[in-house]
């Protein structure tokens, strides 16, 4: 067990950072920051790269659609503009009418407050689910990343982890049940860990030693 928070300590010093965090979000449970990690959840579900998502999103709320209010009225060219400027061009007229309709669906179901969203699925991850892959673009895998990630300001979700994060977990030798891995950090950092897990399971971070921090090197090494 010491063992296993060593590499959860040094997964968190060198890797800890959530993909809201790197996309610049606040996250804080209120509409535009919510609403803000839907649009990176929705950028995140095509198959595209995790650092051009997140160059897009850093986009699109520096051009001002940090909102759905603003996301909904988005001039189309402006929008795609945002989108070429973060490399998101493979998807982008496809993304940009998938923002647009989900923006509105946002104000028209939820007045444009997910925390909305989040009462009438009664915090019920399922249900959440459910409701998440009502938006234009985010399918189950979108789902999951909603949730991993919003579980830093919705506490009732902790622990969660979706399957990348169990296989991240089991390539490190961590346990890949969402509860055993809780008990070895605190519930504030789980959506962190969850975070850099997803990372060692996608590649994004190497685990061998010539590559590894000093500290996950030697945490590996002696499992």
């Amino acid at each position: 067990m010491s063992d296993d928070r060593e590499v959860v300590r040094a997964l968190l010093d060198r890797y800890g950072q959530t993909y809201a965090e790197q996309a610049g979000i606040d996250l804080a449970d209120r509409p535009q920051p919510l609403y803000q990690l839907l649009v990176l959840t929705n950028l995140l579900s095509t198959r595209i790269r995790a650092s051009v998502a997140i160059a897009a999103a850093r986009e699109l709320f520096s051009a001002g659609y940090r909102s759905p209010q603003q996301m909904a009225g988005a001039n189309r060219r402006s929008l795609l503009a945002a989108l070429g400027r973060g490399h998101y061009r493979r998807y982008d007229e496809r993304t940009a009418t998938m923002l647009v309709e989900g923006a509105r669906l946002c104000q028209e179901r939820w007045h444009g407050d997910l925390r909305r969203l989040r009462e009438e699925a009664n915090g019920d991850p399922p249900a959440l689910r459910r409701l998440l892959t009502e938006f234009p673009g985010i399918g189950p895998t979108g789902a999951e990343i909603f949730l991993r990630e919003v579980q830093a300001v919705w506490p009732e979700l902790r622990p969660y982890a979706d399957r990348r994060v169990g296989t991240g977990a089991q390539r490190l030798g961590l346990p890949a049940s969402a509860d055993k891995l809780g008990g070895l950090t605190g519930g504030a950092d789980f959506a962190r860990l969850a975070s850099a897990l997803v990372r060692v399971s996608l590649g994004e971070q190497p685990i061998d030693d010539r590559e590894l921090s000093g500290e996950l090197a030697r945490a590996v090494a002696v499992r």
